[in-house]
């Protein structure tokens, strides 16, 4: 879920269902987990300090089309989790691969992502934050802009 008001992102909660987990942030506040976490219930960590995608442990949504260069891959197929994956820690970067994701499915996400110091782009460079609800994007979440970047380029040259 996402609150979006006429500043844009404003408060947001993404829960994985199958565990408890939740992750919740408000604009300038930061962001918090709660629940049965990796990090500890209650505790929110903090994103990766990798700014390479050699070292890098990735999550996708979708089949990469080749190999990227990362040190390793995970497709767990649920976008809002792998990006907030990223804010926690967990994962390094987020790259969708096909494109076809709609604001449900990353702007809750995209905020606790930015409340934690992760940064996030759409792949194509179109504006995240959009509430047509037949609009589609391609987010791609790091740990680190230096990240964003390496990911970004690996997305355009599919």
């Amino acid at each position: 879920l996402c609150a979006v008001d006429p500043v844009g992102l404003l408060a947001a909660s993404v829960t994985n269902l199958a565990t408890g987990e939740r992750y919740e942030a408000i604009r300038g506040e930061g962001f918090s987990t709660a629940g049965p976490t990796r990090t500890g219930a209650g505790r929110a960590g903090s994103p990766s300090s990798v700014r390479t995608l050699a070292d890098s442990l990735i999550a996708f949504s979708g089949l990469p089309p080749s190999h990227g260069g990362w040190n390793q891959y995970r497709a767990y197929g649920a976008a809002a989790l792998d990006m907030c994956a990223v804010a926690a820690g967990v994962f390094d970067g987020f790259v969708d691969v096909d494109g076809a994701h709609g604001v449900w499915d990353y702007l809750g996400a995209t905020l606790i992502c930015q409340e934690a110091g992760a940064v996030v782009a759409d792949a194509q460079g179109r504006e995240l934050v959009v509430l047509d609800p037949l609009a589609r994007r391609a987010p791609v979440a790091a740990a680190t802009a230096e990240l964003l970047a390496e990911l970004l380029e690996m997305r355009r040259d599919w």
